[in-house]
């Protein structure tokens, strides 16, 4: 057999370090493809003379997109044959990705847990993704639910990280070498800067997008995501939906789409405090979304820019302006399918 089956909850070990195929040099065309397929409108991914004039090299791929690849890298490896990605912690986005850029990423399993029905084990990894020049441009961490080969295999005894409630405000850096006092806000398309938010906020993004099973799809493999919920109809028509599950990284790019009315100005991610894909989308399903100013910090040694923590909730079929979340016995309520905890850095 020299075809991939892809890895089993058995085939994982605490320690295991996991060099992912494939590196991806970006281009142009994933840049635009990008904006096709969300429709983000942040000035700084958009215009490279709006991005030169804050002093970076060119206009930097949304941090999103970032994300996207690297993670895409580690699907073959790591959940082939997920049942569920379950979270996502303590992530830094460390330096710009600029066209040009190839991406790699690397993986270290750091926690194992099967589940009582002895079919599936969560596996826990951190995935760093760095440039061509070696430097760490993602960190993070993601644990998701994956088949077991056989239900008798004996498992190792159950390892949970330690892993922090969110990145701390001190943690976090903005780019070296720009100037976010050159910030344009009629440029930008918001008059909103750091100073104007305040912990406890809540913006309905008002705006719906549906999901069209060609677009996810597309987007899959952009990011050259190889899991089957995603694409084989022919299967999936058995499975719980009966239909492809769109991949839940589509689904935050939508969300972080959509948050631009009401969050224009906050254009630089710096940080992924956690999150939970709460429920699946299938195409059809229309997206709404909704955020709350969790906390604000400043940002050591700069007076220009400062960071928001923001909590993004993703919504289908079902206006955000109620802000829906939580039923009264602490579960989400169902049209909820996003709950997105993370720190953008703003102007000041």
């Amino acid at each position: 057999m020299k075809n991939a089956a892809g890895n089993f909850f058995e085939d994982f070990r605490i320690g295991q370090e996991i060099r992912h195929a494939t590196p991806r040099t970006v281009s142009a065309g994933d840049m635009s493809l990008y904006i096709a397929l969300y429709g983000s409108r942040f000035a700084l991914n958009s215009s490279a003379e709006f991005a030169r004039d804050l002093c970076y090299a060119g206009a930097p791929i949304d941090d999103f997109l970032t994300f996207h690849l690297v993670f895409g890298k580690t699907v073959p490896d790591i959940s082939l044959n997920a049942v569920a990605n379950l979270g996502y912690a303590n992530g830094r986005f460390l330096r710009p990705v600029y066209v040009g850029d190839t991406l790699s990423t690397v993986s270290t399993v750091i926690g194992l847990k099967e589940n009582s029905n002895r079919k599936t084990g969560n596996v826990y990894v951190r995935s760093v993704g760095r440039n061509q020049r070696g430097e760490a441009v993602l960190d993070y961490v993601r644990w998701v639910m994956v088949k077991k080969r056989d239900e008798a295999s004996p498992t190792p005894d159950p390892v949970l990280p330690d892993l922090p409630d969110h990145v701390a405000a001190d943690d976090l850096s903005a780019p070296e070498g720009v100037n976010f006092s050159r910030y344009d806000a009629e440029l930008a398309g918001s008059p909103y800067r750091w100073g104007d938010y305040q912990p406890g906020e809540k913006i309905d993004h008002v705006d719906g997008v549906t999901i069209e099973a060609a677009d996810h799809m597309l987007a899959t493999r952009l990011y050259q995501n190889t899991a089957r919920v995603h694409f084989n109809l022919h299967v999936e028509r058995a499975g719980r939906l009966g239909e492809r599950i769109v991949y839940g990284g589509h689904v935050i790019s939508l969300t972080r789409a959509l948050s631009f009315n009401g969050l224009g100005n906050a254009c630089v991610i710096a940080a992924l405090n956690g999150g939970r894909h709460v429920a699946p989308c299938i195409a059809g399903d229309t997206v709404y979304a909704w955020s709350e100013v969790l906390d604000k910090a400043e940002i050591k040694g700069r007076k220009d820019v400062g960071a928001l923590r923001l909590r993004l909730v993703g919504l289908k079929n079902e206006p955000a302006t109620a802000f829906p979340d939580r039923a009264a016995d602490g579960g989400y309520l169902p049209a909820v399918v996003l709950d997105l905890d993370y720190w953008a850095l703003m102007p000041r």
